[in-house]
């Protein structure tokens, strides 16, 4: 039985956010429905040819690094997804691109990716860009509608900034990404995936998540044959030794979002959603959830929701939120308002953002004297640091959303999923 790495950082660190708030993990299509990678652990200098449905793939690795590995792409979903936040803020703000060259915190990438913080960690980094800078990949996969008529790095370069206070120890690296993989993301060909991928060590186990991810998707279940799961898998070995594996995967059955059951008579697997599933009933005008009929959502709610995540300006994927809420549902939560507790988890979400304040909507009582005194020193502080964004919460009519009163037994449960 195999076992996934272990959560490494176990404490969310100060200085970068929860994962599902504040940088979603954005994986790009043409990879996920592609083996662009190698999903072997040692040096791989194979040449590629790929081709099913019309799509060519020739992958050439680099004589002195070999291919790069589906535990390297780690790199290119932390740059995407740094990418595709920059790009939401920038919509925010009046429009505009980011800019292909991006500089990130080794720091932030190894605690993101689940990786280990130590000079091992920083050594796997530097090799991994080694292999996305060295190999050359021609393909006629359009990403932005775009086909790339010559061959391509995955990474057009990069550079590491050492410290200026610490010999040879570096903090940040400077990356430009290929146009290939900038045009996917800046046509927000991606999806989100679950931070819980980093936990899985084998390959094939990666591998098929992302191609589970493409293809069920939010469905029920999606069946496929063993043959077609092995072509779109990448895997070296045969159908036989593949099938070996997909029934040892299928016993273990980590793999997030979607469970694995393997049926010998037809040769086939089918991917089965782990996820709440939720559909819009026209009848009800509603966001049904189905295991539990009587939670239910309005469609003004969930508007409501996404218009106070849009104005805190925080760049958070809703689904995501919409979906932590749905899963404490079916834990068990019973709230007397269902629309209430979603709204109040919402703006509890915003208020405990490091760094950020929701202006008040209820009524000012009248001041005294003492409270004067706050009223000015409290002033006199904000002033001073005039750096941290003010984000306003928008006012909840009481006829179209009333006020739920918070029970001991509720409250600890909504400040369990704070990420602070």
């Amino acid at each position: 039985m195999s076992k996934p790495f272990p959560i490494r950082h176990t404490q969310d660190d100060f200085f970068i956010a929860n994962i599902f708030d504040r940088l979603p993990i954005k994986d790009d299509m043409a990879s996920m429905e592609h083996p662009i990678f190698s999903l072997s652990k040692v040096k791989d200098v194979r040449v590629i040819h790929y081709e099913r449905t019309g799509i060519k793939i020739t992958i050439s690795p680099s004589a002195e690094h070999g291919l790069p590995t589906i535990f390297d792409k780690d790199v290119l979903l932390y740059l995407g997804s740094l990418l595709m936040s920059e790009m939401k803020k920038l919509e925010i703000s009046g429009g505009g691109l980011p800019s292909k060259t991006i500089r990130v915190s080794i720091h932030d990438l190894l605690l993101t990716t689940n990786r280990i913080r130590n000079g091992k960690g920083y050594n796997l980094v530097e090799k991994a860009l080694q292999r996305l800078h060295g190999v050359s990949i021609n393909t006629n996969i359009k990403t932005g509608k775009i086909e790339q008529k010559e061959g391509f790095h995955l990474i057009e370069s990069y550079k590491f900034i050492e410290s200026h206070y610490v010999k040879d120890r570096r903090i940040s690296l400077e990356v430009t990404v290929s146009d290939w993989f900038y045009n996917s993301i800046i046509s927000k060909e991606v999806l989100t995936i679950n931070r819980n991928y980093f936990l899985l060590g084998k390959p094939l186990e990666r591998r098929l998540y992302e191609i589970a991810r493409k293809h069920c998707g939010n469905q029920t279940e999606w069946r496929v044959s063993i043959q077609a799961l092995y072509e779109k898998s990448g895997s070296t070995g045969t159908v036989r030794k593949f099938r070996f594996y997909i029934k040892e995967i299928a016993k273990d059955n980590h793999l997030p979002d979607y469970l694995i059951e393997f049926f010998e008579a037809s040769d086939t697997v089918l991917f089965i959603n782990r996820k709440p599933q939720i559909s819009l009933s026209e009848n009800l005008a509603k966001d049904t959830f189905v295991k539990e009929p009587s939670m239910t959502l309005s469609l003004s709610t969930i508007k409501k929701g996404e218009e106070l995540v849009k104005k805190a300006g925080t760049g958070w994927d809703y689904q995501e939120l919409r979906d932590q809420f749905a899963k404490e549902l079916l834990n068990g939560f019973t709230p007397d308002k269902v629309d209430g507790a979603f709204l109040n988890f919402i703006k509890k979400k915003i208020k405990h953002l490091p760094g950020a304040y929701i202006a008040p909507t209820t009524r000012t009582p009248r001041a005294t004297h003492t409270t004067k005194k706050k009223i000015i020193e409290s002033s006199q502080e904000a002033a001073v640091n005039t750096t941290l964004p003010l984000i306003v919460e928008e006012e909840i009519k009481q006829d179209v959303t009333p006020q739920v009163e918070e029970k001991p037994q509720k409250q600890s449960l909504l400040k369990r999923l704070l990420p602070w």
